[in-house]
């Protein structure tokens, strides 16, 4: 379904932008991916609203890592030392708000919904890399936890075009409105 609208109320969470996983993608369409969400992250930040910026990381046992991973993962072996860093262009703020998870979705084991809670957040938009991995499952938590929940469908992306597109086209709209960022911006230039 279409965006309708932004309430008063929303938080742009942005999900996994950070080296290790940017550099799976190719560099145009990561550059096109970090620059929407910049956009979005100025537009929030201009208007007072929550900007949280998640990560994930595993401690260097990779005991914290979900059992399996390395068959569900794009990536195999040891991970870079910037592997988990957030990318430098999305021009992250000191007001911006950081949450560090071990597990696909932001919600699972982190204080992401005491962060929105505590700031009266009723919306979340939601951006970043795996469309399929880390963006639905944050998404479905969202909208179980009672959120409403926007995805703007040129700021998400996947390595794998066939999972991208199956959770834009399938999975994210039973749970949240899709639109493009542009029309998220006009959104929010109205409230």
């Amino acid at each position: 379904m279409p965006v309708t609208c932004i309430d008063e109320r929303p938080a742009l969470v942005m999900i996994d932008l950070q080296k290790g996983i940017l550099r799976l993608l190719p560099d145009e369409l990561a550059a096109r991916l970090v620059a929407n969400v910049r956009q979005l992250a100025e537009a929030f930040r201009a208007n007072n609203l929550p900007v949280i910026a998640v990560n994930v990381a595993y401690s260097p046992d990779l005991a914290d890592a979900p059992a399996g991973r390395v068959h569900v993962l794009p990536f195999r072996g040891p991970f870079s030392p910037d592997w988990s860093e957030l990318v430098d262009e999305l021009g992250l703020q000191p007001t911006d708000l950081a949450v560090t998870k071990h597990q696909w979705n932001a919600f699972h084991g982190t204080d992401l919904d005491l962060h929105l809670r505590r700031r009266q957040v009723t919306q979340v938009v939601v951006v970043g890399v795996a469309t399929s991995r880390g963006v639905e499952s944050t998404v479905r938590s969202a909208y179980e936890y009672g959120y409403n929940v926007v995805v703007p469908s040129d700021a998400i992306a996947d390595p794998h075009m066939i999972s991208h597109q199956h959770s834009r086209d399938i999975v994210l709209p039973q749970v949240a409105e899709l639109g493009l960022t542009s029309e998220i911006l006009a959104l929010l230039e109205r409230t």
